[in-house]
Formats: C-alpha cells, structure tokens, sequence
C-alpha cells in the first residue's frame, strides 16, 4: 500500500522531518525491529532533500528511536516516545499537587465556615473582586491575586500553622494554577470560587468543604483523560 506523509513544513526541515518520522514511528507505520525506507523514498515521502532526512534519522538514532547498520539500512529500535512518558509524569505529579492542595483548602474552608466573621468575609469578597479573570491581566498578576483570594480563606480558617503551610506550599499551588493558565487543565471560573465563597458564608462547615471539592472536580477529570491518553 502507498502511503503519504504530510510534507515538512517548518523553517527547520530536518526538525520537521524528524517531527513527522517520529509520529509515524510512535503511531506504528513501522513495527519494532524493522527497517525503514530508505533515504530517496523518505525524500518522496517528506518532500524534502536527501540531506535533510540524513539529519532527521540522525536525530532519531540520537533519541533511540531508529538504530543505522552499516550496509544493511536503518531500523526501529523504539515505538515510545519518551518526551510523551516525560509528560504523562509530569501530569502524574501535578495530580499529586492538586491532591495536597485540595485538601488544603477544603480543610480551610471548613474551618473558616465555622470561625468566620463580617470583617472577613467582607475581606475575601473584595480579593475575589480584586482577582478579577485570567484575560485581565500577565498571568504572573493573575496568580498572584488568585493565591491571595485562596490564602486569604486559608487565614480566616484561624489555624497558623495551616497558613505556614500554605506559604511553604506557595510555589506548588501557584504551579497548579499556571497549569490552568497554560490551557492544559480548566481555569474554575468567578462562579466556582463565589461559591466557595458563599459556602463559608453560610456556616456550614461540610457545605463549605463541599463547594472546594466541586471547585476542583473538572480538573481532575481533565487531569484522569490525559493521563489515561
């Protein structure tokens, strides 16, 4: 059977040629241990020079992927492609960062349901005012805000060494909302933190912790799908 690539495209042809070989090697045009075509039918196939694929299954053969025999042609010696492993850890370990913040802040939504006061609440409708939304402004602004709001609840839960703890996790939590940011996992919207907000409001402190959970739920939906990918 005949098959076409899409051309390389990029500035860097040999990168793109690289780009498009591994795609097919990861998706199984070729089986594990068998050779490829060579150079002048992946010149065909790529739409670019002889050169460039030369550079391109160099490339591969450097990342494992493909394995030159002298007088016999070059191989698959992989169909996995680690960058995609890298970041299936990535997300595994951002799940970890979710989890521990999650709990974080339904313990201190819990918590401020049952200590809070007007001044308080008046405190953290105005940061959530002030949070504003992501399009507003850079991102680092955005986060900065968003950890204030988050924070500013962790405070009025009345527990210090909750609040150390949530300024020890600061770098980690301000990853988990740029990971938002970054278009990989939904941004909660104004919606899902006013009720938070109104969930502490309301003195009920398993509602208070309820309205976190629900906060957090797409996002580990989200974060289930691509590590299932």
């Amino acid at each position: 059977m005949n098959f076409m690539m899409q051309p390389a495209t990029r500035t860097n042809l040999a990168d793109s040629a690289a780009d498009s070989l591994r795609t097919e090697i990861v998706g199984g045009r070729w089986a594990l241990g068998e050779r490829i075509p060579n150079e002048a039918a992946l010149s065909e196939m790529l739409s670019v020079s002889r050169g460039t694929v030369r550079e391109a299954v160099r490339a591969l053969v450097s990342q494992g992927f493909l394995e030159t025999r002298q007088g016999s042609g070059t191989y698959v010696t992989s169909t996995v492609d680690p960058g995609a492993a890298l970041m299936r850890m990535k997300r595994a370990g951002l799940r970890d960062l979710w989890e521990a913040r999650t709990a974080l802040d339904a313990e201190a939504a819990r918590l401020a349901a049952m200590r809070h006061t007007p001044a308080g609440l008046q405190r953290i409708r105005r940061l959530l005012e002030e949070r504003g939304k992501p399009a507003e402004s850079a991102p680092e602004d955005f986060i900065r805000r968003d950890i204030a709001f988050h924070r500013g609840i962790v405070e009025m839960s009345g527990n210090r060494a909750m609040v150390e703890l949530y300024d020890f996790f600061t770098a980690s939590i301000a990853e988990t909302i740029n990971s938002t940011l970054a278009g990989e996992l939904p941004e909660p919207d104004t919606t899902a933190h006013t009720a938070i907000l109104e969930g502490i409001a309301s003195g009920n402190p398993d509602h208070a912790a309820a309205t976190v959970r629900a906060f957090m739920a797409p996002v580990f939906l989200e974060l289930d799908r691509l590590l299932s990918q």
